[in-house]
């Protein structure tokens, strides 16, 4: 893997200033976050908590029914392998093609998103486990405040192979093309980095700046 890694980068980074998010801007602001077998589901929840969301973990087999009462949707990561257990990501296509919610994808919920919408996912040329160099081309809604370098978390053996029609790429990593996406015309915005996890950089910002999309949203 060739991400940064501070321990092993002869000409380490200066750490980036990153702003800091007011709780209260989403105090009550109710989430669910899809349970997708994610080993830092409880992180994402713990995060949405933190920025003072109503949040809970839900099965992704729910009913899209039953979320009517949530403002926006968290696809969490998770064990399946896109190209093969795609069933294993229940209602997630449901929830997408209702486009009642604001829906942010982590990791497979990312590339469920693409898959879902017509672009293709699958094993990545180097699977990225550990601290990798985000670079940002294009803020988008995930990104705004953020300088262009940050260091991440990545946790993945697939990735986005072709973007879907109706996407955008907004970052990319030295082993991965595509590291966040975001809708041209719907709130859609996905990553494949885990923003939920300590070591990103930045990481509570890009959640609450897809709160605060989400919020826009709803306002109309």
């Amino acid at each position: 893997m060739s991400g940064a890694n501070s321990q092993n980068d002869p000409n380490p980074r200066i750490n980036p200033v990153i702003p800091k998010v007011d709780p209260s801007e989403f105090a009550g602001m109710k989430v669910a976050v899809i349970d997708n077998g994610g080993q830092w589901t409880h992180r994402e929840w713990r995060v949405l908590r933190y920025l003072g969301c109503e949040t809970q973990i839900v099965a992704n087999d729910v009913p899209s029914d039953e979320l009517a009462g949530y403002e926006a949707l968290v696809l969490s990561g998770g064990a399946p392998r896109i190209s093969e257990e795609a069933t294993a990501l229940g209602r997630t296509g449901e929830y997408l093609d209702a486009d009642r919610w604001p829906i942010l994808g982590i990791c497979v919920g990312l590339q469920a998103i693409a898959e879902h919408f017509g672009g293709k996912a699958g094993p990545a040329e180097v699977p990225e486990y550990g601290k990798a160099l985000l670079t940002v081309v294009e803020p988008g809604h995930l990104f705004i405040g953020l300088p262009d370098k940050l260091t991440v978390w990545e946790s993945h053996n697939d990735e986005i192979k072709e973007l879907p029609p109706g996407f955008i790429n907004l970052a990319h990593s030295p082993d991965c093309a595509i590291e966040a996406i975001q809708h041209t015309t719907r709130p859609l915005v996905g990553v494949q980095f885990h923003p939920e996890v300590e070591h990103s950089e930045g990481g509570y910002v890009v959640f609450a700046n897809f709160l605060r999309m989400a919020r826009n949203w709803s306002q109309g």
